[in-house]
């Protein structure tokens, strides 16, 4: 796990402060969308098929800085659509880098370059950027030529300013273990970025595509081989150990959306930002009015095929809190990626 060692000692300060107050539910990271306009038209995406009333809308600095300080959550991904086209959003990043809070804006990096004089290097905030694959298959995950080449460049570009960079990677039935092997390799040892995230495609209702969406077992074969011969290891992987084991079948977790909501302009989304059965306007309502026990694979149809980070890193994490062995194994990946 490439967490950086002060990101891990707040959040297990943070989880260790629940378990004393005796909280059963509560957030890991707050998902925030403060806008749903994005400037591609991605196949596994469908945020943009909002009508364009809503494509307009951007959300207030104080709303959705106080969405995350009510929440309590240590971390916070600020996505969308493309929150670089959000007018605020260096303002956004700068209140909640200023309580503390961990930021991570994910982005297609179209705009990176252009807007990143607006922000400022600090160990609270790294931008995420979308990467799906080398340049012929991430061009066509996102249907526009030149935006794997823009990505590169802005990612090099903010690594030499001093940012921290992490990317985001989603993987679809149309992927082999050599095609995440190839990009991941490119990711960690060219471009190195300082740590890199993976999740299987979700069927999210909204895409325009619903033909390349992984299954469990599908899932975990293409993980199994990818992670073979000591790439696992190699990878600076934002992930718990717990969590690459679940995506390669060792082990098997309930899902935990309760601990990755999500808030957008729309309030607080049940039960996951995959999954849509209502919202509830404040985060406590979010939690105690949410039948949760009806969710995960085994209990809702459309959960059959899930294995998203949303769900099931929050649960590895809980998992790994609560064994003093996988605790250990977490911790001393932490110091041996923290070295390199």
């Amino acid at each position: 796990m490439a967490m950086p060692l002060r990101q891990s000692v707040k959040v297990a300060t943070y989880l260790a402060e629940q378990k004393i107050r005796r909280r059963d539910k509560f957030p890991l990271i707050v998902e925030l969308e403060p806008l749903f306009a994005c400037n591609l038209k991605c196949e596994g995406c469908g945020k943009i098929q909002h009508p364009a009333g809503v494509l307009k809308q951007r959300m207030p600095v104080a709303q959705a800085v106080g969405a995350v300080l009510e929440s309590g959550a240590p971390m916070v991904s600020i996505a969308g659509g493309e929150p670089l086209m959000h007018p605020q959003i260096d303002e956004i990043v700068r209140q909640l880098v200023a309580k503390r809070k961990y930021v991570f804006l994910c982005t297609n990096a179209l705009l990176m370059r252009k807007k990143m004089d607006k922000f400022k290097p600090s160990p609270y905030f790294a931008f995420a950027v979308h990467i799906d694959g080398l340049r012929e298959r991430h061009d066509e995950s996102v249907a526009k030529e030149g935006v794997f080449d823009e990505a590169v460049e802005a990612i090099k570009e903010a690594k030499r300013r001093g940012f921290r960079v992490t990317t985001n990677s989603t993987f679809f039935n149309t992927d082999t273990p050599q095609t995440i092997v190839e990009v991941l390799n490119f990711l960690n040892d060219d471009l190195q970025v300082d740590e890199m995230m993976i999740s299987p495609a979700y069927a999210y209702e909204k895409a325009p595509d619903q033909e390349h969406f992984l299954g469990v077992e599908q899932t975990r074969e293409l993980f199994k081989k990818a992670f073979s011969g000591g790439n696992r290891a190699r990878w600076r992987l934002n992930h718990s150990p717990l969590f690459l084991d679940f995506l390669e079948g060792k082990v098997d977790f309930p899902c935990t959306a309760w601990a990755i909501p999500n808030y957008s302009l729309f309030g607080w989304q049940r039960p996951c930002y995959l999954m849509s059965d209502g919202y509830v306007p404040t985060y406590r309502e979010l939690i105690e009015d949410t039948d949760w026990d009806k969710y995960g694979r085994g209990k809702d149809p459309r959960c059959a095929n899930c294995m998203a980070h949303c769900g099931y890193e929050p649960t590895a994490v809980l998992a790994t809190m609560g064994s003093l062995k996988e605790s250990l194994r977490a911790m001393r990946e932490t110091v041996s990626s923290n070295r390199e």
